[in-house]
């Protein structure tokens, strides 16, 4: 991976490969670039950027103050400076999908078209309480094995996923340590995280519309507990030319390689 470094010195993670247009992936809450594994064989003809973001992967720790969406966004920003990319779209799987529509905000020039896997405007209190039971604690599981025996229960609407993928993700999403597995991540991204749940719920429909009069796209899965398909109906109503699909035996967040989603990113990535 290469490295640049924020304008606050935290040195951040990021892969940069192929040719044409740029199209930059933001994962989501506690995942990183290696999230877009699965997704990257079938980007041809674009150039695929994946961004670790502070505190995750291989990017720097640098506090849980710091771990905002507003920040994250900036982030991203200032990569697309260091490579001296003047126009970009945007993939963002879950909060990577907030600082996509963060982007279009705070530089709406700048951003060509946005693809959203199970994310919009609304976040559902249901999966929001998945994610806090779990966020910054490591797991009781000892081994790689043992973890990826554990996750299709503790990833319900998950149907039909082969036991070869689950260790796929227990690889990514875990590292091994002398006393059992840790976290890819700062586990002070829980308090961030908590922050964030605790403070006045903010409006984030002006972010959608800031998106709008570009190519977009919204990858769903159909068991999601995060995006309901009340609210992905309310966004296809509010733009008309969203190009949305509900993924089958998938909950939050679909790998991307399922074949409506490769089928969406492509059909987006040739409208842009």
């Amino acid at each position: 991976m290469d490295h640049f470094s924020a304008a606050d010195g935290t040195r951040l993670a990021y892969l940069d490969h192929g040719t044409g247009l740029p199209v930059l992936a933001l994962a989501g809450l506690t995942r990183d670039s290696r999230d877009f594994d699965y997704l990257a064989p079938f980007m041809t003809g674009v150039r695929f950027i994946c961004l670790d973001s502070r505190g995750r992967g291989q990017s720097g720790w640098s506090g849980a103050d710091s771990y905002t969406p507003l920040q994250e966004a900036q982030d991203a920003l200032a990569l697309m400076d260091h490579l001296g990319i003047e126009q970009f779209a945007v993939i963002g799987s879950s909060r990577g999908g907030i600082l996509g529509m963060l982007i279009a905000a705070l530089a709406p020039a700048r951003l060509l078209g946005l693809c959203l896997n199970d994310i919009g405007p609304i976040i559902e209190t249901a999966g929001l309480e998945r994610i806090a039971a779990y966020i910054g604690r490591r797991p009781t599981a000892g081994t790689l094995a043992q973890m990826a025996d554990r996750l299709p229960a503790a990833n319900p609407g998950f149907d039909g996923v082969p036991a070869s993928r689950w260790a796929e993700e227990a690889e990514r999403h875990f590292t091994v340590c002398e006393d059992g597995l840790g976290l890819t991540y700062d586990p002070d991204l829980a308090k961030s995280f908590q922050a964030a749940m605790s403070a006045p719920a903010v409006d984030l429909w002006p972010l959608f519309d800031a998106c709008q009069g570009r190519p977009l796209a919204l990858i769903r899965g159909e068991n999601s507990d995060l995006l309901s398909r009340k609210t992905a109906q309310d966004m296809q109503a509010r733009a008309p030319g969203l190009d949305w699909i509900d993924v089958p035996n998938r909950a939050h967040i679909p790998f991307l390689d399922e074949p409506q989603s490769i089928a969406t990113i492509t059909g987006w990535i040739n409208r842009l």
